[in-house]
């Protein structure tokens, strides 16, 4: 039987440190590796490159997802930095929205995490809050760093009868490293998990043309301590 290709949209940064001799590199987590290969499903990275090179990726790959990293640009739902320590790639906001729409067009799912769920979003016409700590009503820590990353450590209740629920129950605790969230939800979407303080944490397509799972936090973090979190790259391998 042949596996599932689930490509991965890589991250690029331009100083990996001494011990690589401080050289450029292209990489992804190896918990979107491993927690794929686990599920029986055969990764393929796909560097940050030019937008052109969208199609053919897409061609090769059954399913795609789109992991975690910098910030996506406000300039992209027609808003101005407002943060001024935030972390941009234009070059990498421009190759995943072109991978967003060749997967849209070749009708390939896709799974998007942190930063992958709010650019979809934002691909899909929504918009982003862009620091949730100025919204003067958070009552969980979404950044919970240094705490380690595969301790969960804030409630999500998910809504019934979406995937999440049959994944996670109807409440859980999840991992959480982000300081944007979702604001305006695009029409193509619908909202399947909230936090406590009512952040947006998951993300389904109300659209049958478009398989869409997004979640804010890390499952790629704890695929190997969580059940529940290999769980959901079961689910992306198998059903999506």
């Amino acid at each position: 039987m042949r596996r599932s290709i689930i490509g991965i949209a890589a991250n690029e940064i331009n100083d990996a440190g001494a011990k690589l001799y401080h050289l450029p590199i292209s990489y992804t987590p190896c918990g979107y590796v491993k927690a794929i290969q686990n599920a029986g499903g055969l990764p393929l990275v796909l560097p940050v490159g030019s937008p052109i090179l969208a199609r053919e990726y897409i061609n090769q790959i059954d399913k795609l997802i789109l992991a975690g990293g910098q910030n996506v640009s406000p300039t992209l739902y027609g808003e101005t930095l407002q943060v001024e320590e935030a972390s941009l790639s234009e070059e990498r906001d421009q190759f995943e929205l072109a991978l967003i729409e060749e997967a849209i067009k070749q009708k390939k799912p896709i799974f998007a995490v942190c930063r992958g769920l709010q650019l979809v979003n934002v691909a899909l016409g929504g918009s982003l809050h862009q620091d949730i700590s100025q919204l003067n009503k958070s009552t969980v820590a979404h950044m919970q760093a240094p705490i380690a990353r595969e301790i969960p450590t804030h409630q999500i209740r998910t809504e019934a009868g979406s995937v999440l629920r049959k994944i996670y129950g109807k409440e859980t605790i999840v991992n959480s490293f982000h300081f944007q969230a979702v604001k305006e939800l695009a029409e193509e979407l619908s909202v399947t998990a909230l936090s406590e303080d009512g952040i947006i944490e998951g993300v389904e397509s109300t659209d049958p043309s478009l398989a869409f799972l997004g979640v804010q936090w890390h499952p790629d973090f704890a695929y190997d301590h969580l059940k529940q979190e290999q769980a959901v790259f079961r689910y992306v391998v198998e059903e999506l």
